[in-house]
C-alpha cells in the first residue's frame, strides 16, 4: 500500500514558495483550490522571508518554455483574431450532430462574437458581462445559467491566466508532476490566483506546447464539484504563433465540445459594431397576441 503524504507536508512546501525562478517578486502563500472549504488556510509570517521552492522555480520555468513555444510575446499581446472552421456538440459524451460552421471574432479582454448558420443568421455576442442572441426573432438576453457558464471559462482561459494571473505578484506556481493527458505523458503545472483558484496547465515534455487545461470549481446551485477541461491538438503556425486547430471542451469526463479551424487570423482589424447589441426581444415585456 502507498504512504499518502501528510497533508499538512504538501501545505508547508506552497507556503514556502515565494519566488518563482527568473527574477519574479516575492509571491504570498495561497492554498489550492478546494482547501478552504475545509477550514484550513495558510499565511504566512509578516516579515517573514521564505527561501525559493524548487517546485515554484521549476512550474516557473516550464511555463516560459511554453509561452516561448506558443509566439513568447507575439502570444502574449495579440489583441484581436477571427476564427473560421467547424463545430460539433456532444451529449454524454456522443455527438449529437452533424456539426454547424461559424464564423468568431475576439477582441481582448471580454468581448467575442460567433455566428453559425449557412447565412450567419444566429448569432451570440459577449460584452463585459452581458450577452445576447440575435435571431429572426430579434436580440434577447443570454438566460442567467449560459452566463455564468460562459464567464466562468472566461475567467480561467488561457488569455486570462497568462494575461493577467501572471501579472499579479499574489500568484502562485506550483510543479504538480508528471501526468497523462489525451494519452500522452506530459508535465503539469498548477497556476493559482489570489483568490485561490487554480488551473492546471498540461505541458508536452517534447515540443512545450500545452496540452490540455483543467479548473475544478463547486456549482452555485448544487455546491457539487465539477471539472472543465479544454484539450489542444493539430498545432499549426499562424503569424508567428503556434495555434491549435482542434480544441474539444470536456466537462467531468465527457466531451462537451469539438471544434475545428480551417482559418485564423491574429491582430486584424476589427469594428466596434461586432460587439454591439440592443435587446429587442424580451419575454418578459413581451405582450400576448390576442
Amino acid at each position: 500500500m502507498k504512504k499518502r503524504v501528510p497533508f499538512l507536508l504538501i501545505l508547508s512546501f506552497a507556503v514556502l514558495a515565494a519566488v518563482v525562478a527568473g527574477g519574479a517578486a516575492a509571491l504570498p502563500a495561497l492554498v489550492p483550490n478546494g482547501v478552504a472549504d475545509g477550514g484550513l488556510m495558510a499565511q504566512a509570517s509578516p516579515g517573514a522571508t521564505a527561501a525559493p521552492e524548487p517546485g515554484a522555480q521549476k512550474a516557473r520555468a516550464l511555463l516560459d518554455k511554453m509561452i516561448a513555444a506558443l509566439g513568447g510575446q507575439a502570444f502574449l499581446n495579440y489583441t484581436t483574431r477571427t476564427e473560421q472552421g467547424r463545430a460539433y456538440g456532444f451529449y454524454q459524451g456522443r455527438p449529437n450532430s452533424l456539426g454547424i460552421e461559424f464564423w468568431y471574432f475576439w477582441q481582448y479582454p471580454d468581448k467575442d462574437r460567433r455566428e453559425t448558420g449557412k447565412k450567419r443568421n444566429i448569432v451570440q455576442v459577449h460584452s463585459g458581462d452581458r450577452g445576447y442572441e440575435i435571431t429572426y426573432k430579434g436580440t434577447a438576453s443570454l438566460g442567467e445559467k449560459e452566463m455564468q457558464d460562459y464567464l466562468r471559462s472566461r475567467a480561467h482561459s488561457m488569455e486570462t491566466v497568462l494575461r493577467q494571473w501572471l501579472k499579479d505578484p499574489a500568484t502562485m506556481l506550483l510543479y504538480a508532476g508528471p501526468g497523462i493527458a489525451d494519452n500522452r505523458i506530459t508535465e503539469q503545472i498548477t497556476v493559482i490566483n489570489a483568490r485561490n483558484e487554480s488551473v492546471t496547465i498540461a505541458i508536452d515534455p517534447a515540443t512545450y506546447l500545452p496540452i490540455q487545461k483543467s479548473f475544478t470549481y463547486r456549482d452555485p446551485v448544487d455546491n457539487l464539484k465539477s471539472e472543465e477541461t479544454e484539450t489542444y491538438g493539430n498545432y499549426r503556425s499562424e503569424q508567428g504563433m503556434m495555434i491549435a486547430h482542434s480544441i474539444v471542451r470536456g466537462k467531468n469526463g465527457d466531451m462537451v465540445t469539438e471544434r475545428f479551424l480551417t482559418r485564423a487570423e491574429y491582430n486584424p482589424p476589427l469594428s466596434a459594431s461586432l460587439f454591439d447589441a440592443t435587446v429587442t426581444n424580451d419575454p418578459a415585456t413581451r405582450k400576448e397576441k390576442r
